[in-house]
């Protein structure tokens, strides 16, 4: 039971630096860093070993892999807000002559563009960028390796493309963009392409030794937005926060909570992991967590958030392969959240309410089944099952006396309430649903009619 200002318990405390250190000692890494944050803010970080002879805490910098193209994506959803770009649009709208240029902003950002995983030729992580100087060095010959659209096939290469496609839309460098509209609007100071001291170094760790290699560190080129950034505990868990919540200077919290939606398919409707747009989400202990991991030579990461609980956590190590940075990062946020419950806000009434909406709270039946319609503290209105289970969604006020659905089954759908003539409520219209006060009320108009004879036994 915390708030941003306060410290956890001291048993939740010795909990998590017990965790991280089983993780850093089985897993053997060189130096390990940890930090949760609640509601934006760390309220616990701890570090086992040490970056230059002292104990790492969370500003020192390790590589965080495939966490950076979290950031590429907000970048081309700020684009796309903006209005300069459609997430339906071909990458040849924008980038022309790539060869890959039928496929979508959106299925690079959900990786279910078909295209390969790597690029041709040398291992990238660990080689030059120099051998790498154009994107037809990045996507080679044959770029794709599954029908546009199918699947999900997590593809380096295809952020590549929607990084070069941030360059072309905004005349300038990626790393630029990136610095001007993200880093700088959040105070993400250490946070960059390049490590600033002190930084860890990025270390291989002999599988049946306890002896160390040391990894190259190599400028991703044309790569950098698919896995560049350096960054810190305590950056990672602001960005955190802004993911969570949004930020207007950066991104709503609409087009993150978008971001954070399983786009990509899954093998069926009850998934567990899926793909958002650049982020993963997953079903974890009967959480919805959303976040990245991420890996380069030398260096493994991990950062998961709870919107439910404003919980995030972050795990950096540097070794190449031992520590299971997004499990570990999972466990600490699951280990604040049943110790230490996010305590509801507290409730007050509404300071002022429209009659013409007040009116339509209450049960309203879709058929036979029966759901009700409230009113949100935050002006918003929820249509969701009276009690149990059911489709459940939160609405947006247009400022018309419309809705427009935020989130599950009738995200994007339109809601509005028909009236009489004489001003009196009909009935509901969602997305072509008729919602009425009675089930199958003979006064509105249910598609097919309604039976004039009315309710009735069933004759023996």
């Amino acid at each position: 039971m915390t708030s941003p200002s306060e410290e956890l318990l001291p048993s939740t405390r010795r909990g998590l630096l017990h965790r991280v250190a089983v993780a850093q000692s089985e897993g053997r890494a060189p130096s390990l860093v940890a930090a949760v944050a609640r509601d934006g803010e760390v309220v616990w970080a701890g570090s086992r070993t040490s970056v230059d002879g002292h104990g790492p805490d969370e500003h020192v910098q390790y590589r965080i892999g495939s966490i950076t193209k979290t950031f590429t994506a907000v970048l081309v959803l700020r684009l796309r807000d903006e209005g300069l770009l459609d997430l339906s649009d071909s990458l040849e709208k924008h980038l022309p002559g790539t060869g890959a240029g039928d496929v979508t902003v959106a299925e690079l950002l959900a990786h279910t563009g078909g295209l390969a995983a790597e690029t041709p030729g040398e291992w990238w992580e660990r080689s030059s960028a120099a051998l790498r100087p154009t994107l037809a060095d990045v996507l080679g010959e044959r770029p794709f390796r599954h029908p546009v659209g199918r699947r999900h096939h997590y593809s380096n290469p295809g952020y590549t493309l929607l990084g070069s496609l941030v360059e072309a839309v905004r005349g300038v460098t990626w790393e630029e963009v990136l610095r001007t509209e993200i880093l700088e609007p959040l105070g993400l100071t250490r946070t960059g392409v390049r490590p600033q001291m002190p930084h860890a170094g990025g270390w291989a760790v002999h599988p049946y030794a306890d002896v160390l290699l040391p990894e190259p560190s190599e400028d991703l080129g044309l790569m950098a937005p698919a896995g560049q950034l350096w960054s810190t505990a305590r950056d990672l868990a602001v960005f955190a926060g802004f993911l969570t919540t949004g930020d207007e200077r950066v991104l709503s919290a609409e087009s993150v909570r978008e971001m954070r939606t399983p786009a990509a398919p899954t093998l069926s409707g009850d998934w567990e992991t899926s793909y958002g747009l650049g982020m993963q989400v997953v079903r974890r202990d009967g959480r919805i967590l959303a976040g990245h991991t991420g890996s380069l030579p030398g260096f493994v990461a991990g950062l998961w958030l709870s919107e439910e609980e404003g919980l995030a956590a972050v795990v950096l190590a540097n070794c190449t392969s031992g520590v299971a940075a997004g499990t570990v990062a999972a466990e600490l946020l699951g280990a604040v959240a049943d110790a230490e419950p996010r305590l509801p806000e507290p409730w007050r009434p509404l300071p002022e309410v429209d009659p013409a909406v007040l009116e339509l709270a209450g049960p309203w039946y879709w058929g036979t089944q029966i759901v009700a319609l409230r009113l949100a503290a935050d002006g918003a209105v929820v249509l969701g099952p009276v009690a149990g289970g059911g489709r459940r969604s939160r609405f947006r006020a247009n400022g018309d006396g419309t809705w427009t659905g935020l989130d599950g089954y009738y995200a994007g759908e339109p809601l509005r309430a028909v009236r009489r003539p004489d001003g009196s409520v009909s009935h509901l219209d969602l997305g072509s649903f008729v919602f009425t006060r009675q089930p199958y009320d003979v006064d509105a108009p249910v598609p097919g009619g309604v039976d004039p004879e009315g309710w009735r036994g069933l004759p023996g």
